[in-house]
């Protein structure tokens, strides 16, 4: 490690938590949540089958006295600690990973392949840093098992499959998560990335990310002979227009002033360079943020799809399937100014900004639907002297779900224990009906 980096840790944890109650107890848990980053960096599991990941983390939750349930929802766990009256507050984490080919050169590197969904062979990364997130979450159980004097009420700790596939949320409430386990009064998460550096956090009150949709989007044709494109009907050249097509919504049906991105991820067809096939598939993705423009924008992909199919006069309409979707998170913003005062107080105010709204999705959304007041924030991941450099440079660092995705582990793992602790412990030290309070008040 270079000796800069050495000093900016050093200098991290004498300032950044010097005046925090937890510096020390986070120095104590450092060791223990970093062997489980860099087991469950190599060790990586898809959305859905995350069956090793979730019972790493159910084992290490149960050790600390934990009542752990597993297997809700899929490879979903909850860990409830209960230390007298109380409000209920959750802290969730995210256990799936990427089909991501993992090229950034670390000793650690996963070399993982696994069979999709669909029996692919596909390399498997936690390109997007729910690894990190689990060792955070088990460095913060840790503390508040080993200081109950410190607050009251019910810890209620979410390990949840699936986020990738934005299915896991809905899966975990569709299995009782709120009737069978305690409903907080606040729920509580986090996420990784390069767009601050380490050693910082930031908060977003209101919106805080954009609407999704999934989109498949199946285009026929009339198969043929290659060197006889007169005898077949296209379903590539249809889907080509199609993409291009789609592009123009963004930029000529609405407004400037929305959010939109329609993105075509991937187009799957045919099978040999001198056959034309007779079906073409696109993925899409979708990201909006009003209601009304979603609905537009659904409506517009729909209308333009159908139509460059009937201008090649394809022998049937293309199917579109919406399979997946989330609405976007909400911060409340009674609650993420009460925060915003905790963490500057643990992690030192320089180091807590005010970020812009992403257009990642996340279906934490489905947690704050159910009436409970959520509080979502942004951990720096990248290393200090790369984002300056990348700053000055105007270029930026490896995004979240990029192949080179890799979060400087020290100095964020240490400010994401120390985050999530002042957090919960701030939260569990007061009343159940002045939480709901915050809730009822963003309702009004």
């Amino acid at each position: 490690m270079k000796l800069a980096k050495l000093l900016f840790i050093a200098a991290l944890v004498a300032s950044a938590y010097g005046q925090s109650p937890t510096s020390k107890e986070v120095e104590v848990v450092y060791p223990e949540a970093h062997a489980l980053y860099l087991d469950l960096h190599q060790s990586p599991e898809l959305s859905s089958h995350e069956t090793q990941t979730a019972g790493k983390l159910a084992s290490r939750l149960r050790g600390l006295g934990y009542e752990v349930t597993e297997h809700v929802g899929g490879a979903g766990i909850v860990a409830i600690l209960k230390n007298g009256a109380g409000p209920t507050v959750m802290l969730r984490t995210e256990l799936d990973a990427l089909p991501v080919e993992e090229k950034t050169g670390l000793s650690y590197a996963s070399k993982v392949h696994a069979k999709d969904d669909a029996g692919r062979d596909v390399a498997v990364a936690h390109a997007c840093g729910h690894d990190l997130h689990m060792a955070a979450i088990l460095g913060t159980a840790t503390i508040m098992a080993h200081s109950k004097d410190s607050w009251h009420g019910t810890l209620m700790l979410i390990g949840q499959p699936a986020e990738e596939t934005i299915t896991g949320a809905k899966g975990m409430l569709d299995d009782g998560l709120f009737t069978r386990f305690p409903k907080p009064d606040v729920a509580v998460a986090m996420h990784v990335g390069n767009e601050l550096a380490a050693g910082t956090v930031g908060i977003t009150p209101g919106i805080y990310n954009t609407n999704a949709d999934s989109l498949r989007i199946t285009i026929y044709g009339k198969g043929g002979h290659g060197s006889a494109p007169q005898t077949a009907i296209d379903p590539i050249v249809i889907a080509a227009r199609t993409i291009l097509a789609l592009q123009t919504i963004a930029s000529r049906e609405v407004k400037p002033t929305e959010m939109v991105v329609v993105t075509v991820g991937y187009i799957q067809a045919g099978t040999k360079n001198n056959i034309i096939p007779d079906h073409a598939e696109l993925g899409l993705t979708v990201r909006t943020r009003k209601v009304e423009v979603r609905q537009q924008v659904l409506a517009a992909i729909a209308r333009i799809t159908r139509a460059e199919a009937e201008a090649a006069n394809a022998p049937r309409p293309p199917s579109i399937d919406r399979y997946e979707g989330t609405d976007l998170v909400y911060n409340d913003p009674a609650l993420a100014q009460r925060l915003r005062e905790v963490l500057e107080s643990a992690l030192g105010k320089e180091n807590v900004v005010t970020a812009e709204p992403i257009t990642g999705s996340e279906d934490f959304s489905y947690f704050v639907e159910q009436g409970i007041p959520g509080f979502y924030f942004s951990l720096g991941g990248a290393d200090p002297e790369k984002f300056a450099q990348a700053k000055a440079a105007g270029t930026m660092l490896p995004s979240n779900h990029s192949p080179l995705f890799a979060p400087d582990v020290d100095p964020a793992l240490h400010t994401g224990i120390a985050a999530e602790v002042s957090v919960l412990r701030n939260l569990l030290n007061g009343t159940a009906g002045g939480l709901r309070k915050i809730g009822e008040s963003a309702g009004k």
